[in-house]
């Protein structure tokens, strides 16, 4: 539990750093290696489990997703060209192009066709699961038209730290309240320590920090931020059940050891890939 603080601790000030102040070019760098990171992870996890898949394929579609967010918002033109850009964005066409490149060229790299299934959806699904998902952090942190839904009820630029705070309470207050008080066992054959008084705990601290930090930021719509609070703390529990369903596939306990006390990188981000397109999602959608 000690060295699991220490670490956390370690890791808040350039996370700070990076969802508020650093350059934008920064901040996708980091976020490609972690990205990249991440899906070798998830390769291990899939190896461990039969299914293998085409680890560079995994590797470019990944970072060509988090590249097109940040190409939508940084490069749509102000010509006729430009227009059909902001109306089919290039997150959309690199996802809808994953496919049939994943496809063919596993046709190519596959000498048992038995293992075909396997390998080409472990790697479309290592592409959508870790790439698309944590792509939309980008968005998160360069919110362009983002900024008119969220504007009045939480600053453009904190969005990420919104994100971050909501789901890291969470982990916290489930943590806690599940070790102290857990009782009922909610996916005892996913993971066996996970309680309905940890997930309940987990969800209380989440809107407690969102209602905290909305009362700083003296927002305007606080059933808003409470609404969005919510939905990201519960896509953050199921981020997790779903990483450690991975893992019990492939009867491994940690997905690296990258981070002392936390296990890997996926093991730490497990959250964020649900929880980050649900809170852009409801941005979009003006919930």
């Amino acid at each position: 539990m000690k060295l699991r603080a220490l670490t956390a601790l370690a890791l808040i000030p350039p996370v700070l750093y990076l969802s508020v102040w650093s350059p934008a070019w920064l901040f996708l760098a980091v976020l490609v290696v972690v990205v990249e990171r991440t899906v070798h992870e998830y390769f291990e996890l899939s190896r461990a489990a039969g299914f293998g898949g085409y680890r560079w394929l995994g590797y470019v579609g990944a970072a060509t997703l988090c590249l097109a967010q940040w190409s939508d918002l940084t490069w749509l033109g102000s010509d006729a060209a430009g227009a059909v850009r902001a109306a089919v964005p290039r997150v959309l066409i690199a996802t809808v192009l994953t496919i049939p490149v994943v496809l063919t060229l596993g046709l190519i790299w596959t000498r048992e066709l038995r293992d075909y299934l396997k390998e080409a959806f472990s790697t479309l699904f290592a592409i959508l699961y870790v790439g698309l998902m944590l792509s939309f952090l980008v968005p998160l942190r360069l919110p362009g038209v983002l900024a008119k839904y969220s504007a009045g009820i939480l600053p453009p630029r904190y969005l990420l730290i919104f994100l971050f705070a909501v789901i890291w309470a969470g982990d916290i207050f489930a943590y806690l309240v599940g070790r102290g008080l857990g009782r009922v066992l909610i996916f005892p054959h996913i993971s066996p320590k996970k309680t309905l008084e940890g997930s309940l705990g987990g969800l209380a601290g989440s809107l407690l920090v969102a209602w905290a930090l909305a009362a700083w930021w003296q927002t305007s719509d606080l059933k808003s931020v409470m609404l969005w609070a919510g939905l990201v703390a519960l896509a953050g529990q199921a981020g997790d059940l779903a990483e450690s369903a991975l893992k019990r596939c492939a009867d491994i306990k940690d997905s690296g050891s990258l981070l002392p006390g936390h296990g890997g990188l996926l093991d730490r981000v497990d959250s964020l890939i649900l929880g980050a397109p649900v809170l852009w999602l409801a941005l979009v959608l003006k919930l």
